[in-house]
């Protein structure tokens, strides 16, 4: 794996990873983000639809959270995940937790962390971790790490010693990498913890940084455990510790505006659960992005219309939905769209907003048809992917500022 920068303005960066994959056939363009599976799978989506969406990343994401419990069938299968699941053209990163899956907090201890699968808890210890790994056989994965240390409330006691046995962590499967046929040509990244303790945040960087790792994960940063101020801050002072010929994957982090600040900090890659998460919603993505548009054609014609508010809901689901909702969002469960016959987004061109109306998703999700996830997940997978492509144009035009504003002002 080569990383190449075609372009830093001040922190952000713009560039390419190559040699990509046990072949090196492979290339990853920065910023991006990493493809979200389950089990290997793109959620609601067979492979066969999948491989007809535009700008799919070139990394594919799986965690330990839904692998772990099959561990015994890999081994026996002895070719790994990617042929396992079908993901023979791409490559793989196997993190250790899925950042749109809840996991309690209070698991960790000197010698091992655990992961939830569907039967529940599953305590892995450094060798334990690496045979995992070792049945998996990713292109790229995290060295174990303690990252609890996601609440507020957490003491700098705790953080400390989360720092401490992350390292000890990373120390230990450096050793058993070098040890296993199987990870030849596999890349390492170490994990920088420190929740939200700048002196240990830094700490960590500057300690994982003198391993002999291909990248770096920032860990801990998850959306509803810290404010984006102090997001910004801890990672700015993460980035100073880095060297600047590896790439960097921030964990936690998936709206808009929060990936545009994190650019900003010098961040190169990002997980891509959020499209997911908008679609367990019964939501579609519609926010604008683009800084050229096309009267005909753009996803961003908005032709005089007035952007949408998303109104106020009284009872029922959908009070919970909008608890959990972000700016960037359309609720088609709410009962105006069920004669709206416009597409999802105006201009885009993904199959779902070729082929249905707002009204048409609104009957699906209200008669729980499950072609309502198949068709949310198309549009929004393809819309968040675009926003990364339009992300690197901005970056190679000098014009992030106005791709900020854009992304800010509203829905289409």
């Amino acid at each position: 794996m080569r990383l190449e920068l075609s372009r830093v303005l001040q922190q952000c960066r713009r560039g390419v990873l190559l040699d990509l994959g046990l072949g090196g056939e492979h290339r990853m363009e920065l910023p991006g983000c990493l493809l979200y599976t389950r089990c290997g799978t793109v959620p609601h989506l067979t492979h066969h639809t999948l491989c007809t969406l535009k700008h799919l990343p070139a990394v594919t994401q799986i965690t330990l959270d839904s692998l772990a419990e099959h561990q015994e069938v890999l081994e026996e299968f002895q070719e790994g995940v990617g042929r396992f699941a079908g993901l023979k053209d791409t490559v793989i990163f196997s993190s250790l937790h899925d950042s749109a899956a809840p996991h309690p907090p209070g698991y960790s201890t000197n010698k091992t962390v655990s992961v939830w699968g569907s039967g529940g808890r599953i305590e892995l210890t450094v060798a334990q971790y690496m045979a995992l790994q070792k049945a998996i056989r990713p292109h790229w994965y995290q060295s174990m790490a303690d990252g609890d240390t996601r609440q507020p409330n957490a003491t700098r006691k705790k953080v400390c010693r989360a720092v401490d046995r992350t390292l000890s962590h990373l120390d230990e499967c450096l050793s058993l990498h070098l040890k296993t046929e199987e990870l030849r040509g596999t890349e390492i990244f170490g994990v920088v913890e420190g929740g939200s303790v700048l002196e240990e945040r830094v700490r960590s960087a500057r300690e994982t940084a003198k391993r002999p790792v291909g990248g770096f994960v920032l860990d801990g940063f998850h959306t509803e455990a810290m404010s984006q101020e102090l997001r910004g801050q801890l990672v700015a002072a993460v980035i100073k510790e880095l060297p600047e010929d590896k790439p960097r994957v921030l964990l936690g982090v998936g709206h808009p505006d929060e990936v545009l600040a994190c650019v900003e900090a010098g961040i190169d890659l990002f997980e891509g659960f959020f499209p997911f998460q908008v679609t367990e919603r019964g939501c579609a993505l519609g926010f604008s992005y683009t800084l050229d548009p096309d009267p005909e054609s753009t996803v961003f014609e908005r032709n005089g219309t007035e952007v949408e508010e998303i109104p106020e809901h009284r009872g029922g689901e959908n009070v919970e939905i909008q608890e959990q909702m972000t700016r960037f969002e359309i609720n088609l469960k709410d009962k105006r769209y069920q004669d709206d016959f416009r597409p999802l987004v105006v201009g885009c061109g993904c199959y779902c907003c070729r082929n249905h109306q707002r009204a048409y998703l609104h009957h699906l999700l209200m008669t729980n048809e499950l072609l309502a996830g198949v068709l949310l997940m198309v549009h929004n997978l393809e819309h968040y992917h675009g926003f990364f492509c339009s992300l690197r144009g901005a970056l190679e035009s000098d014009r992030l500022d106005a791709l900020k504003r854009t992304v800010l002002q509203g829905r289409v």
